[in-house]
């Protein structure tokens, strides 16, 4: 017979007594499994692996299972936002056995689980807790990395609100980035095109395109530190230049973080180049 240990593993590290009895753990087994530290009894009638990440054992411990962006990212996916604390899915008539802490519950659709949300469920669940922009970076994320396939993706689209069912039409399976992501949704937003990575004769490959006018560069923390990258990018946009574009350049926690300002400077610069044609 497998070690309890071993049948956790195969749970997903946390699992109620109820689920290890299936595979003929008793008690009695369970119990000095937990003497000899070979796994850790969570509450009373839930156990993991020592091993089991902490988000999870603290998720377990408040009832359910751990979903939103913390689930995302040990999913592999990418996310706009980072939870301060574990958000826990206890399902629909779950009920909280944590006390004083500082777990975020959703008692969204379903049977109450232990350990790690689906993909689905937490891409659904993400969307219901941060919104639009947060499921669509992330969403784009699985599609890239084929995590979810023609078939997931109908389904998570069948179980968001209509209202929001636009977000999935628009998904590539080819973004680059989050960034990317970010970008391609709130510029269609505006109705400007957007192109990602694309070569430009004399220039060479530029991180966005809008309206085939304008060049949007995303710099790093290098393009600041180090001045043979400065020097370069400034010869990138005169010989941009040269050819009719105008480039604005944007750091990453601009572009997050500070969206407003972007958002006007880039209406204005397109507003400017339409006007030249």
């Amino acid at each position: 017979m497998s070690t309890a240990a071993h049948v956790l593993s195969h749970l997903g590290d946390v699992a109620r007594g109820t689920a290890l009895h299936d595979f003929g753990l008793s008690r009695r087994i369970l119990s000095a499994a937990v003497r000899d530290g070979t796994i850790t009894r969570v509450r009373n009638g839930v156990f993991a692996i020592p091993s089991a990440p902490v988000d999870l054992l603290t998720a377990a411990a408040h009832g359910g299972a751990l979903t939103c962006s913390r689930a995302l990212r040990m999913h592999g996916i990418w996310t706009l936002d980072h939870d301060a604390s574990p958000h826990v899915w206890l399902g629909t008539h779950g009920r909280t056995h944590h006390v004083e802490c500082a777990c975020t519950g959703h008692h969204f659709d379903g049977r109450t689980v232990l350990g790690l949300a689906p993909l689905q469920d937490a891409l659904v669940h993400v969307y219901l807790c941060r919104g639009d922009e947060s499921f669509f970076v992330s969403i784009e994320s699985a599609l890239r990395l084929r995590k979810i396939g023609a078939a997931g993706r109908a389904r998570i689209r069948s179980r968001l609100p209509a209202k929001a069912r636009w977000l999935v039409d628009l998904a590539r399976t080819d973004a680059d980035s989050g960034l990317e992501s970010l970008l391609r949704m709130r510029l269609h937003m505006l109705g400007i095109r957007l192109a990602c990575q694309v070569e430009i004769p004399s220039v060479g490959r530029v991180d966005f395109v809008l309206d085939e006018l304008l060049i949007l560069e995303a710099d790093g923390a290098e393009n600041h530190d180090s001045e043979s990258h400065r020097h370069r990018d400034l010869l990138r946009d005169a010989a941009a230049s040269t050819l009719g574009y105008e480039t604005l350049r944007f750091d990453y926690a601009l572009i997050v973080h500070d969206w407003p300002i972007v958002k006007a400077a880039i209406i204005a610069a397109v507003d400017r180049l339409r006007a030249r044609v």
